[in-house]
């Protein structure tokens, strides 16, 4: 009897640690787009702007915040976001979802892109979003430089990126 409750707690025990074990890098928060990081010129206006290039990924027009963010990349590939509250965060559609699409594009060095489909998935009209995909090509393990790009779909400029989470808190 002792036997048959050993393998029993060991058999539910190991596949739940091997399940934690491919989880290649998680995120949680999030850092919405500021188009121009610096601008060089007279009084109000700039005449040389430095655009806010992430990874070689151009930022849209215009800004936008996002509310909350929630991912976890797998060893697999598999990808899972939760986005809360992406929404343009200036011009005269400020509030707004600009009836977006977006998908999400994860870097483990400078120049390596691995991402969801293009295709993306619709924004709700608050914002809000979900991704459950696969990434188009293995990421490296360990992911060394991780960074997760929201991605607009038609120009692929990117919205927002996600914190990196290291260790073991959730």
């Amino acid at each position: 009897m002792l036997k048959k409750l050993a393998a029993l707690f060991l058999g539910a025990v190991f596949p739940l640690a091997s399940l934690a074990d491919d989880t290649l890098v998680k995120f949680k928060g999030g850092i919405g787009v500021v188009p121009v990081s610096a601008g060089v010129g007279q009084a109000a206006t700039a005449e040389v702007v430095n655009r806010n290039i992430v990874r070689g990924v151009q930022p849209p027009g215009q800004p936008w915040v996002i509310a909350d963010l929630r991912a976890e990349v797998s060893t697999d590939g598999s990808i899972k976001v939760k986005g809360k509250g992406l929404l343009l965060g200036g011009g005269n559609n400020v509030g707004l979802n600009a009836n977006a699409s977006v998908f999400a594009t994860l870097f483990c060095d400078a120049t390596v892109e691995h991402s969801t489909n293009p295709a993306g998935v619709a924004l709700a009209p608050n914002g809000d979003f979900r991704i459950d995909d696969r990434l188009d090509s293995l990421p490296p393990s360990p992911c060394g430089s991780p960074v997760l790009l929201i991605r607009n779909a038609a120009n692929r400029a990117w919205f927002a990126a996600g914190i990196p989470r290291f260790g073991d808190d959730d």
